[in-house]
């Protein structure tokens, strides 16, 4: 009896909160029948929004979309400190914000805008010594995380909300990808004398893919963006004729083909609409750095 191709694309998830990105991935495993299933970036069980899945030979197509900009809807309140810098965790510090002046917020959000250095919270994923920083955490262990250089291009209060001593924000964050949002709010909460954690978290753009595009229930019959499609959007297109594929398929290099590169490494695409893969220069030269699997381009 002959078998069904296995399913390979790029599926986008309105993640739902309280339950993992790992839960999410081994849902789509057990819907599309398939264990060969990665991500491009987790969310927070606590946090809602876009995750993006690779499926099959897709997968490959991960590492590109990784590395993308994001943005996120969030509530920042001000006045209470956790020990995870949001909801989830154990409140360490409650100070009155009431005094906190709308002026002064602006002001302390303008110096988290722009290229800035971030420490990450203590409970991240980050490995320490090839352990994750919230094992650590989570064991008791002090954790000293470095910082980063990250890019906050937009840090905009949508809603300001004042109950008794605690000012909730309601704000929206454009930024590069290894951001965190948990951080802007501790160290917003720091800058204002008062603490700040995080209460909700929703991503809701990864580079150009939207949440709005996304299916909230991962079934059999969900839509998976094409590998050729996909990497068009996210690297731009390079197309080759049948002989240059074949060529790329076999390793070998296109000569004196630079000079047609649009972009550092644009997806090569044949003249059926196929992904052959991913491809740049190499001297006057174009180069595959990734191919796909010829049957699943």
């Amino acid at each position: 009896m002959h078998q069904p191709p296995s399913p390979s694309g790029i599926l986008l998830v309105d993640k739902p909160g309280a339950v993992t990105s790992h839960d999410v991935v081994a849902r789509a495993r057990r819907a599309l029948n398939t264990r060969k299933i990665g991500h491009a970036g987790t969310l927070d069980p606590m946090a809602t929004g876009l995750l993006i899945l690779g499926v099959g030979p897709a997968t490959r197509l991960l590492t590109y979309i990784v590395g993308l900009g994001k943005t996120y809807e969030a509530t920042i309140r001000l006045g209470v400190s956790t020990d995870s810098d949001d909801a989830d965790g154990q409140e360490t510090g409650r100070t009155d914000a009431a005094a906190v002046s709308d002026a002064s917020i602006t002001a302390a959000i303008a110096d988290l805008t722009g290229e800035i250095s971030q420490v990450p919270s203590t409970v991240s994923a980050i490995k320490v010594g090839g352990r994750r920083a919230y094992d650590l955490a989570r064991a008791g262990e002090q954790v000293e995380l470095k910082a980063r250089a990250v890019t906050v291009s937009r840090f905009d209060v949508l809603a300001t909300r004042r109950e008794g001593d605690a000012i909730d924000l309601d704000v929206i964050v454009d930024c590069s990808s290894g951001t965190y949002i948990r951080a802007l709010a501790r160290d917003l909460g720091a800058a204002l004398g008062v603490g700040g954690h995080l209460t909700a978290l929703r991503r809701t753009r990864i580079g150009d893919f939207d949440v709005a595009d996304a299916v909230t229930e991962i079934t059999p019959e969900a839509t998976l963006l094409g590998a050729a499609d996909t990497a068009r959007r996210v690297l731009g297109a390079f197309s080759v004729t049948a002989d240059e594929a074949r060529d790329l398929r076999h390793g070998k290099r296109l000569h004196g083909a630079a000079s047609r590169l649009q972009g550092e490494n644009p997806a090569a695409i044949d003249p059926d609409g196929v992904l052959v893969g991913i491809v740049g220069r190499r001297g006057d030269d174009v180069k595959s750095f990734m191919n796909m699997p010829e049957a699943q381009g």
